[in-house]
């Protein structure tokens, strides 16, 4: 109907391409336009001035002989100013897109190493923008944005890499486990080591108070009885221990049987050999009777 009344409307975000007689003559805005058909114009085409994107997969190769599928995303749009050159000098706007992207990362992944394209992917994508950007400007569009949005390596050399990974937290994982059973051990030996000495204080004091215990009760007998030796007083607190001993054990419902000698002959070899043993521990020669 447009072509009839000799209008047509071109809507937003989109330019026309006027051409007269099969020349090109104007580009026209969005809006409605007089195009007198009968004088040789007509509109031979539509461009969308949108921000589009283009995604395409290269696959290629890294130093380290790895075979990776690079993924770039294009973003593009067509400029206003230049309608004419973006809509007349490319035949195929995708296909050399497509062509300057495998030419830069064809030429850039393989200079560097597997785990190296993954750390300089926005190198890669620079280098792919800038060259696009010179090219692509000579047929009326922009380069917006270049994105690698995706490096997949063969499945086989991902999961080694999974398992390096893998086996890389595993020994991390022992090392401080290792790390912590050692503190345990040394923690442990710090408080055997303090209960031992703990222990040894209490025995030392014991045997103090022992000692202490035998010489007050030595000389308050002394002055008490008269005529009384030390060695009555000793005997007589051997004597006594003696007894209490038997006490304690016939006590015991736990105890094992123990069979000793008993009777007043058997009290004084006990008196004897134990005290014989004191003077030999302290290094006075026993007198014997």
């Amino acid at each position: 109907m447009g072509n009839l009344i000799c209008c047509v409307q071109v809507d937003q975000s989109k330019v026309a391409i006027k051409e007269r007689f099969g020349k090109f003559e104007e580009v026209l805005d969005p809006g409605c336009h007089c195009l007198p058909w009968f004088l040789g114009s007509r509109v031979v085409g539509h461009l969308s001035l949108r921000l589009q994107q283009l995604n395409v997969k290269c696959e290629t190769k890294t130093k380290d002989n790895v075979f990776v599928n690079v993924v770039a995303a294009i973003q593009f749009r067509a400029l206003a100013g230049k309608a004419g050159d973006a809509f007349y000098k490319l035949s195929n706007r995708n296909t050399q897109i497509q062509a300057y992207v495998f030419d830069v990362i064809r030429a850039s992944v393989p200079k560097l190493n597997l785990d190296d394209v993954f750390e300089q992917k926005n190198e890669i994508a620079k280098a792919v923008e800038n060259e696009l950007e010179k090219a692509m400007s000579a047929y009326g569009y922009e380069i917006v944005q270049t994105l690698i949005i995706d490096i997949e390596p063969d499945k086989h050399v991902k999961a080694a890499m999974n398992e390096i990974n893998a086996a890389a937290r595993m020994r991390v994982a022992a090392n401080e486990k290792a790390e912590a059973e050692k503190i345990l051990q040394i923690k442990k030996a710090e408080g055997e080591a303090e209960s031992k000495y703990l222990s040894g204080l209490g025995v030392a004091r014991q045997r103090q108070a022992i000692v202490d215990g035998l010489r007050d009760s030595v000389l308050g007998f002394s002055v008490n009885v008269p005529g009384t030796t030390a060695k009555d007083v000793m005997d007589m607190v051997l004597v006594t221990q003696y007894f209490d001993t038997m006490k304690e054990i016939g006590a015991t419902s736990k105890s094992s049987s123990v069979f000793i000698p008993h009777g007043p002959g058997a009290v004084r070899d006990v008196a004897t050999q134990i005290r014989d043993g004191l003077l030999q521990a302290s290094g006075v020669a026993p007198a014997h009777n």
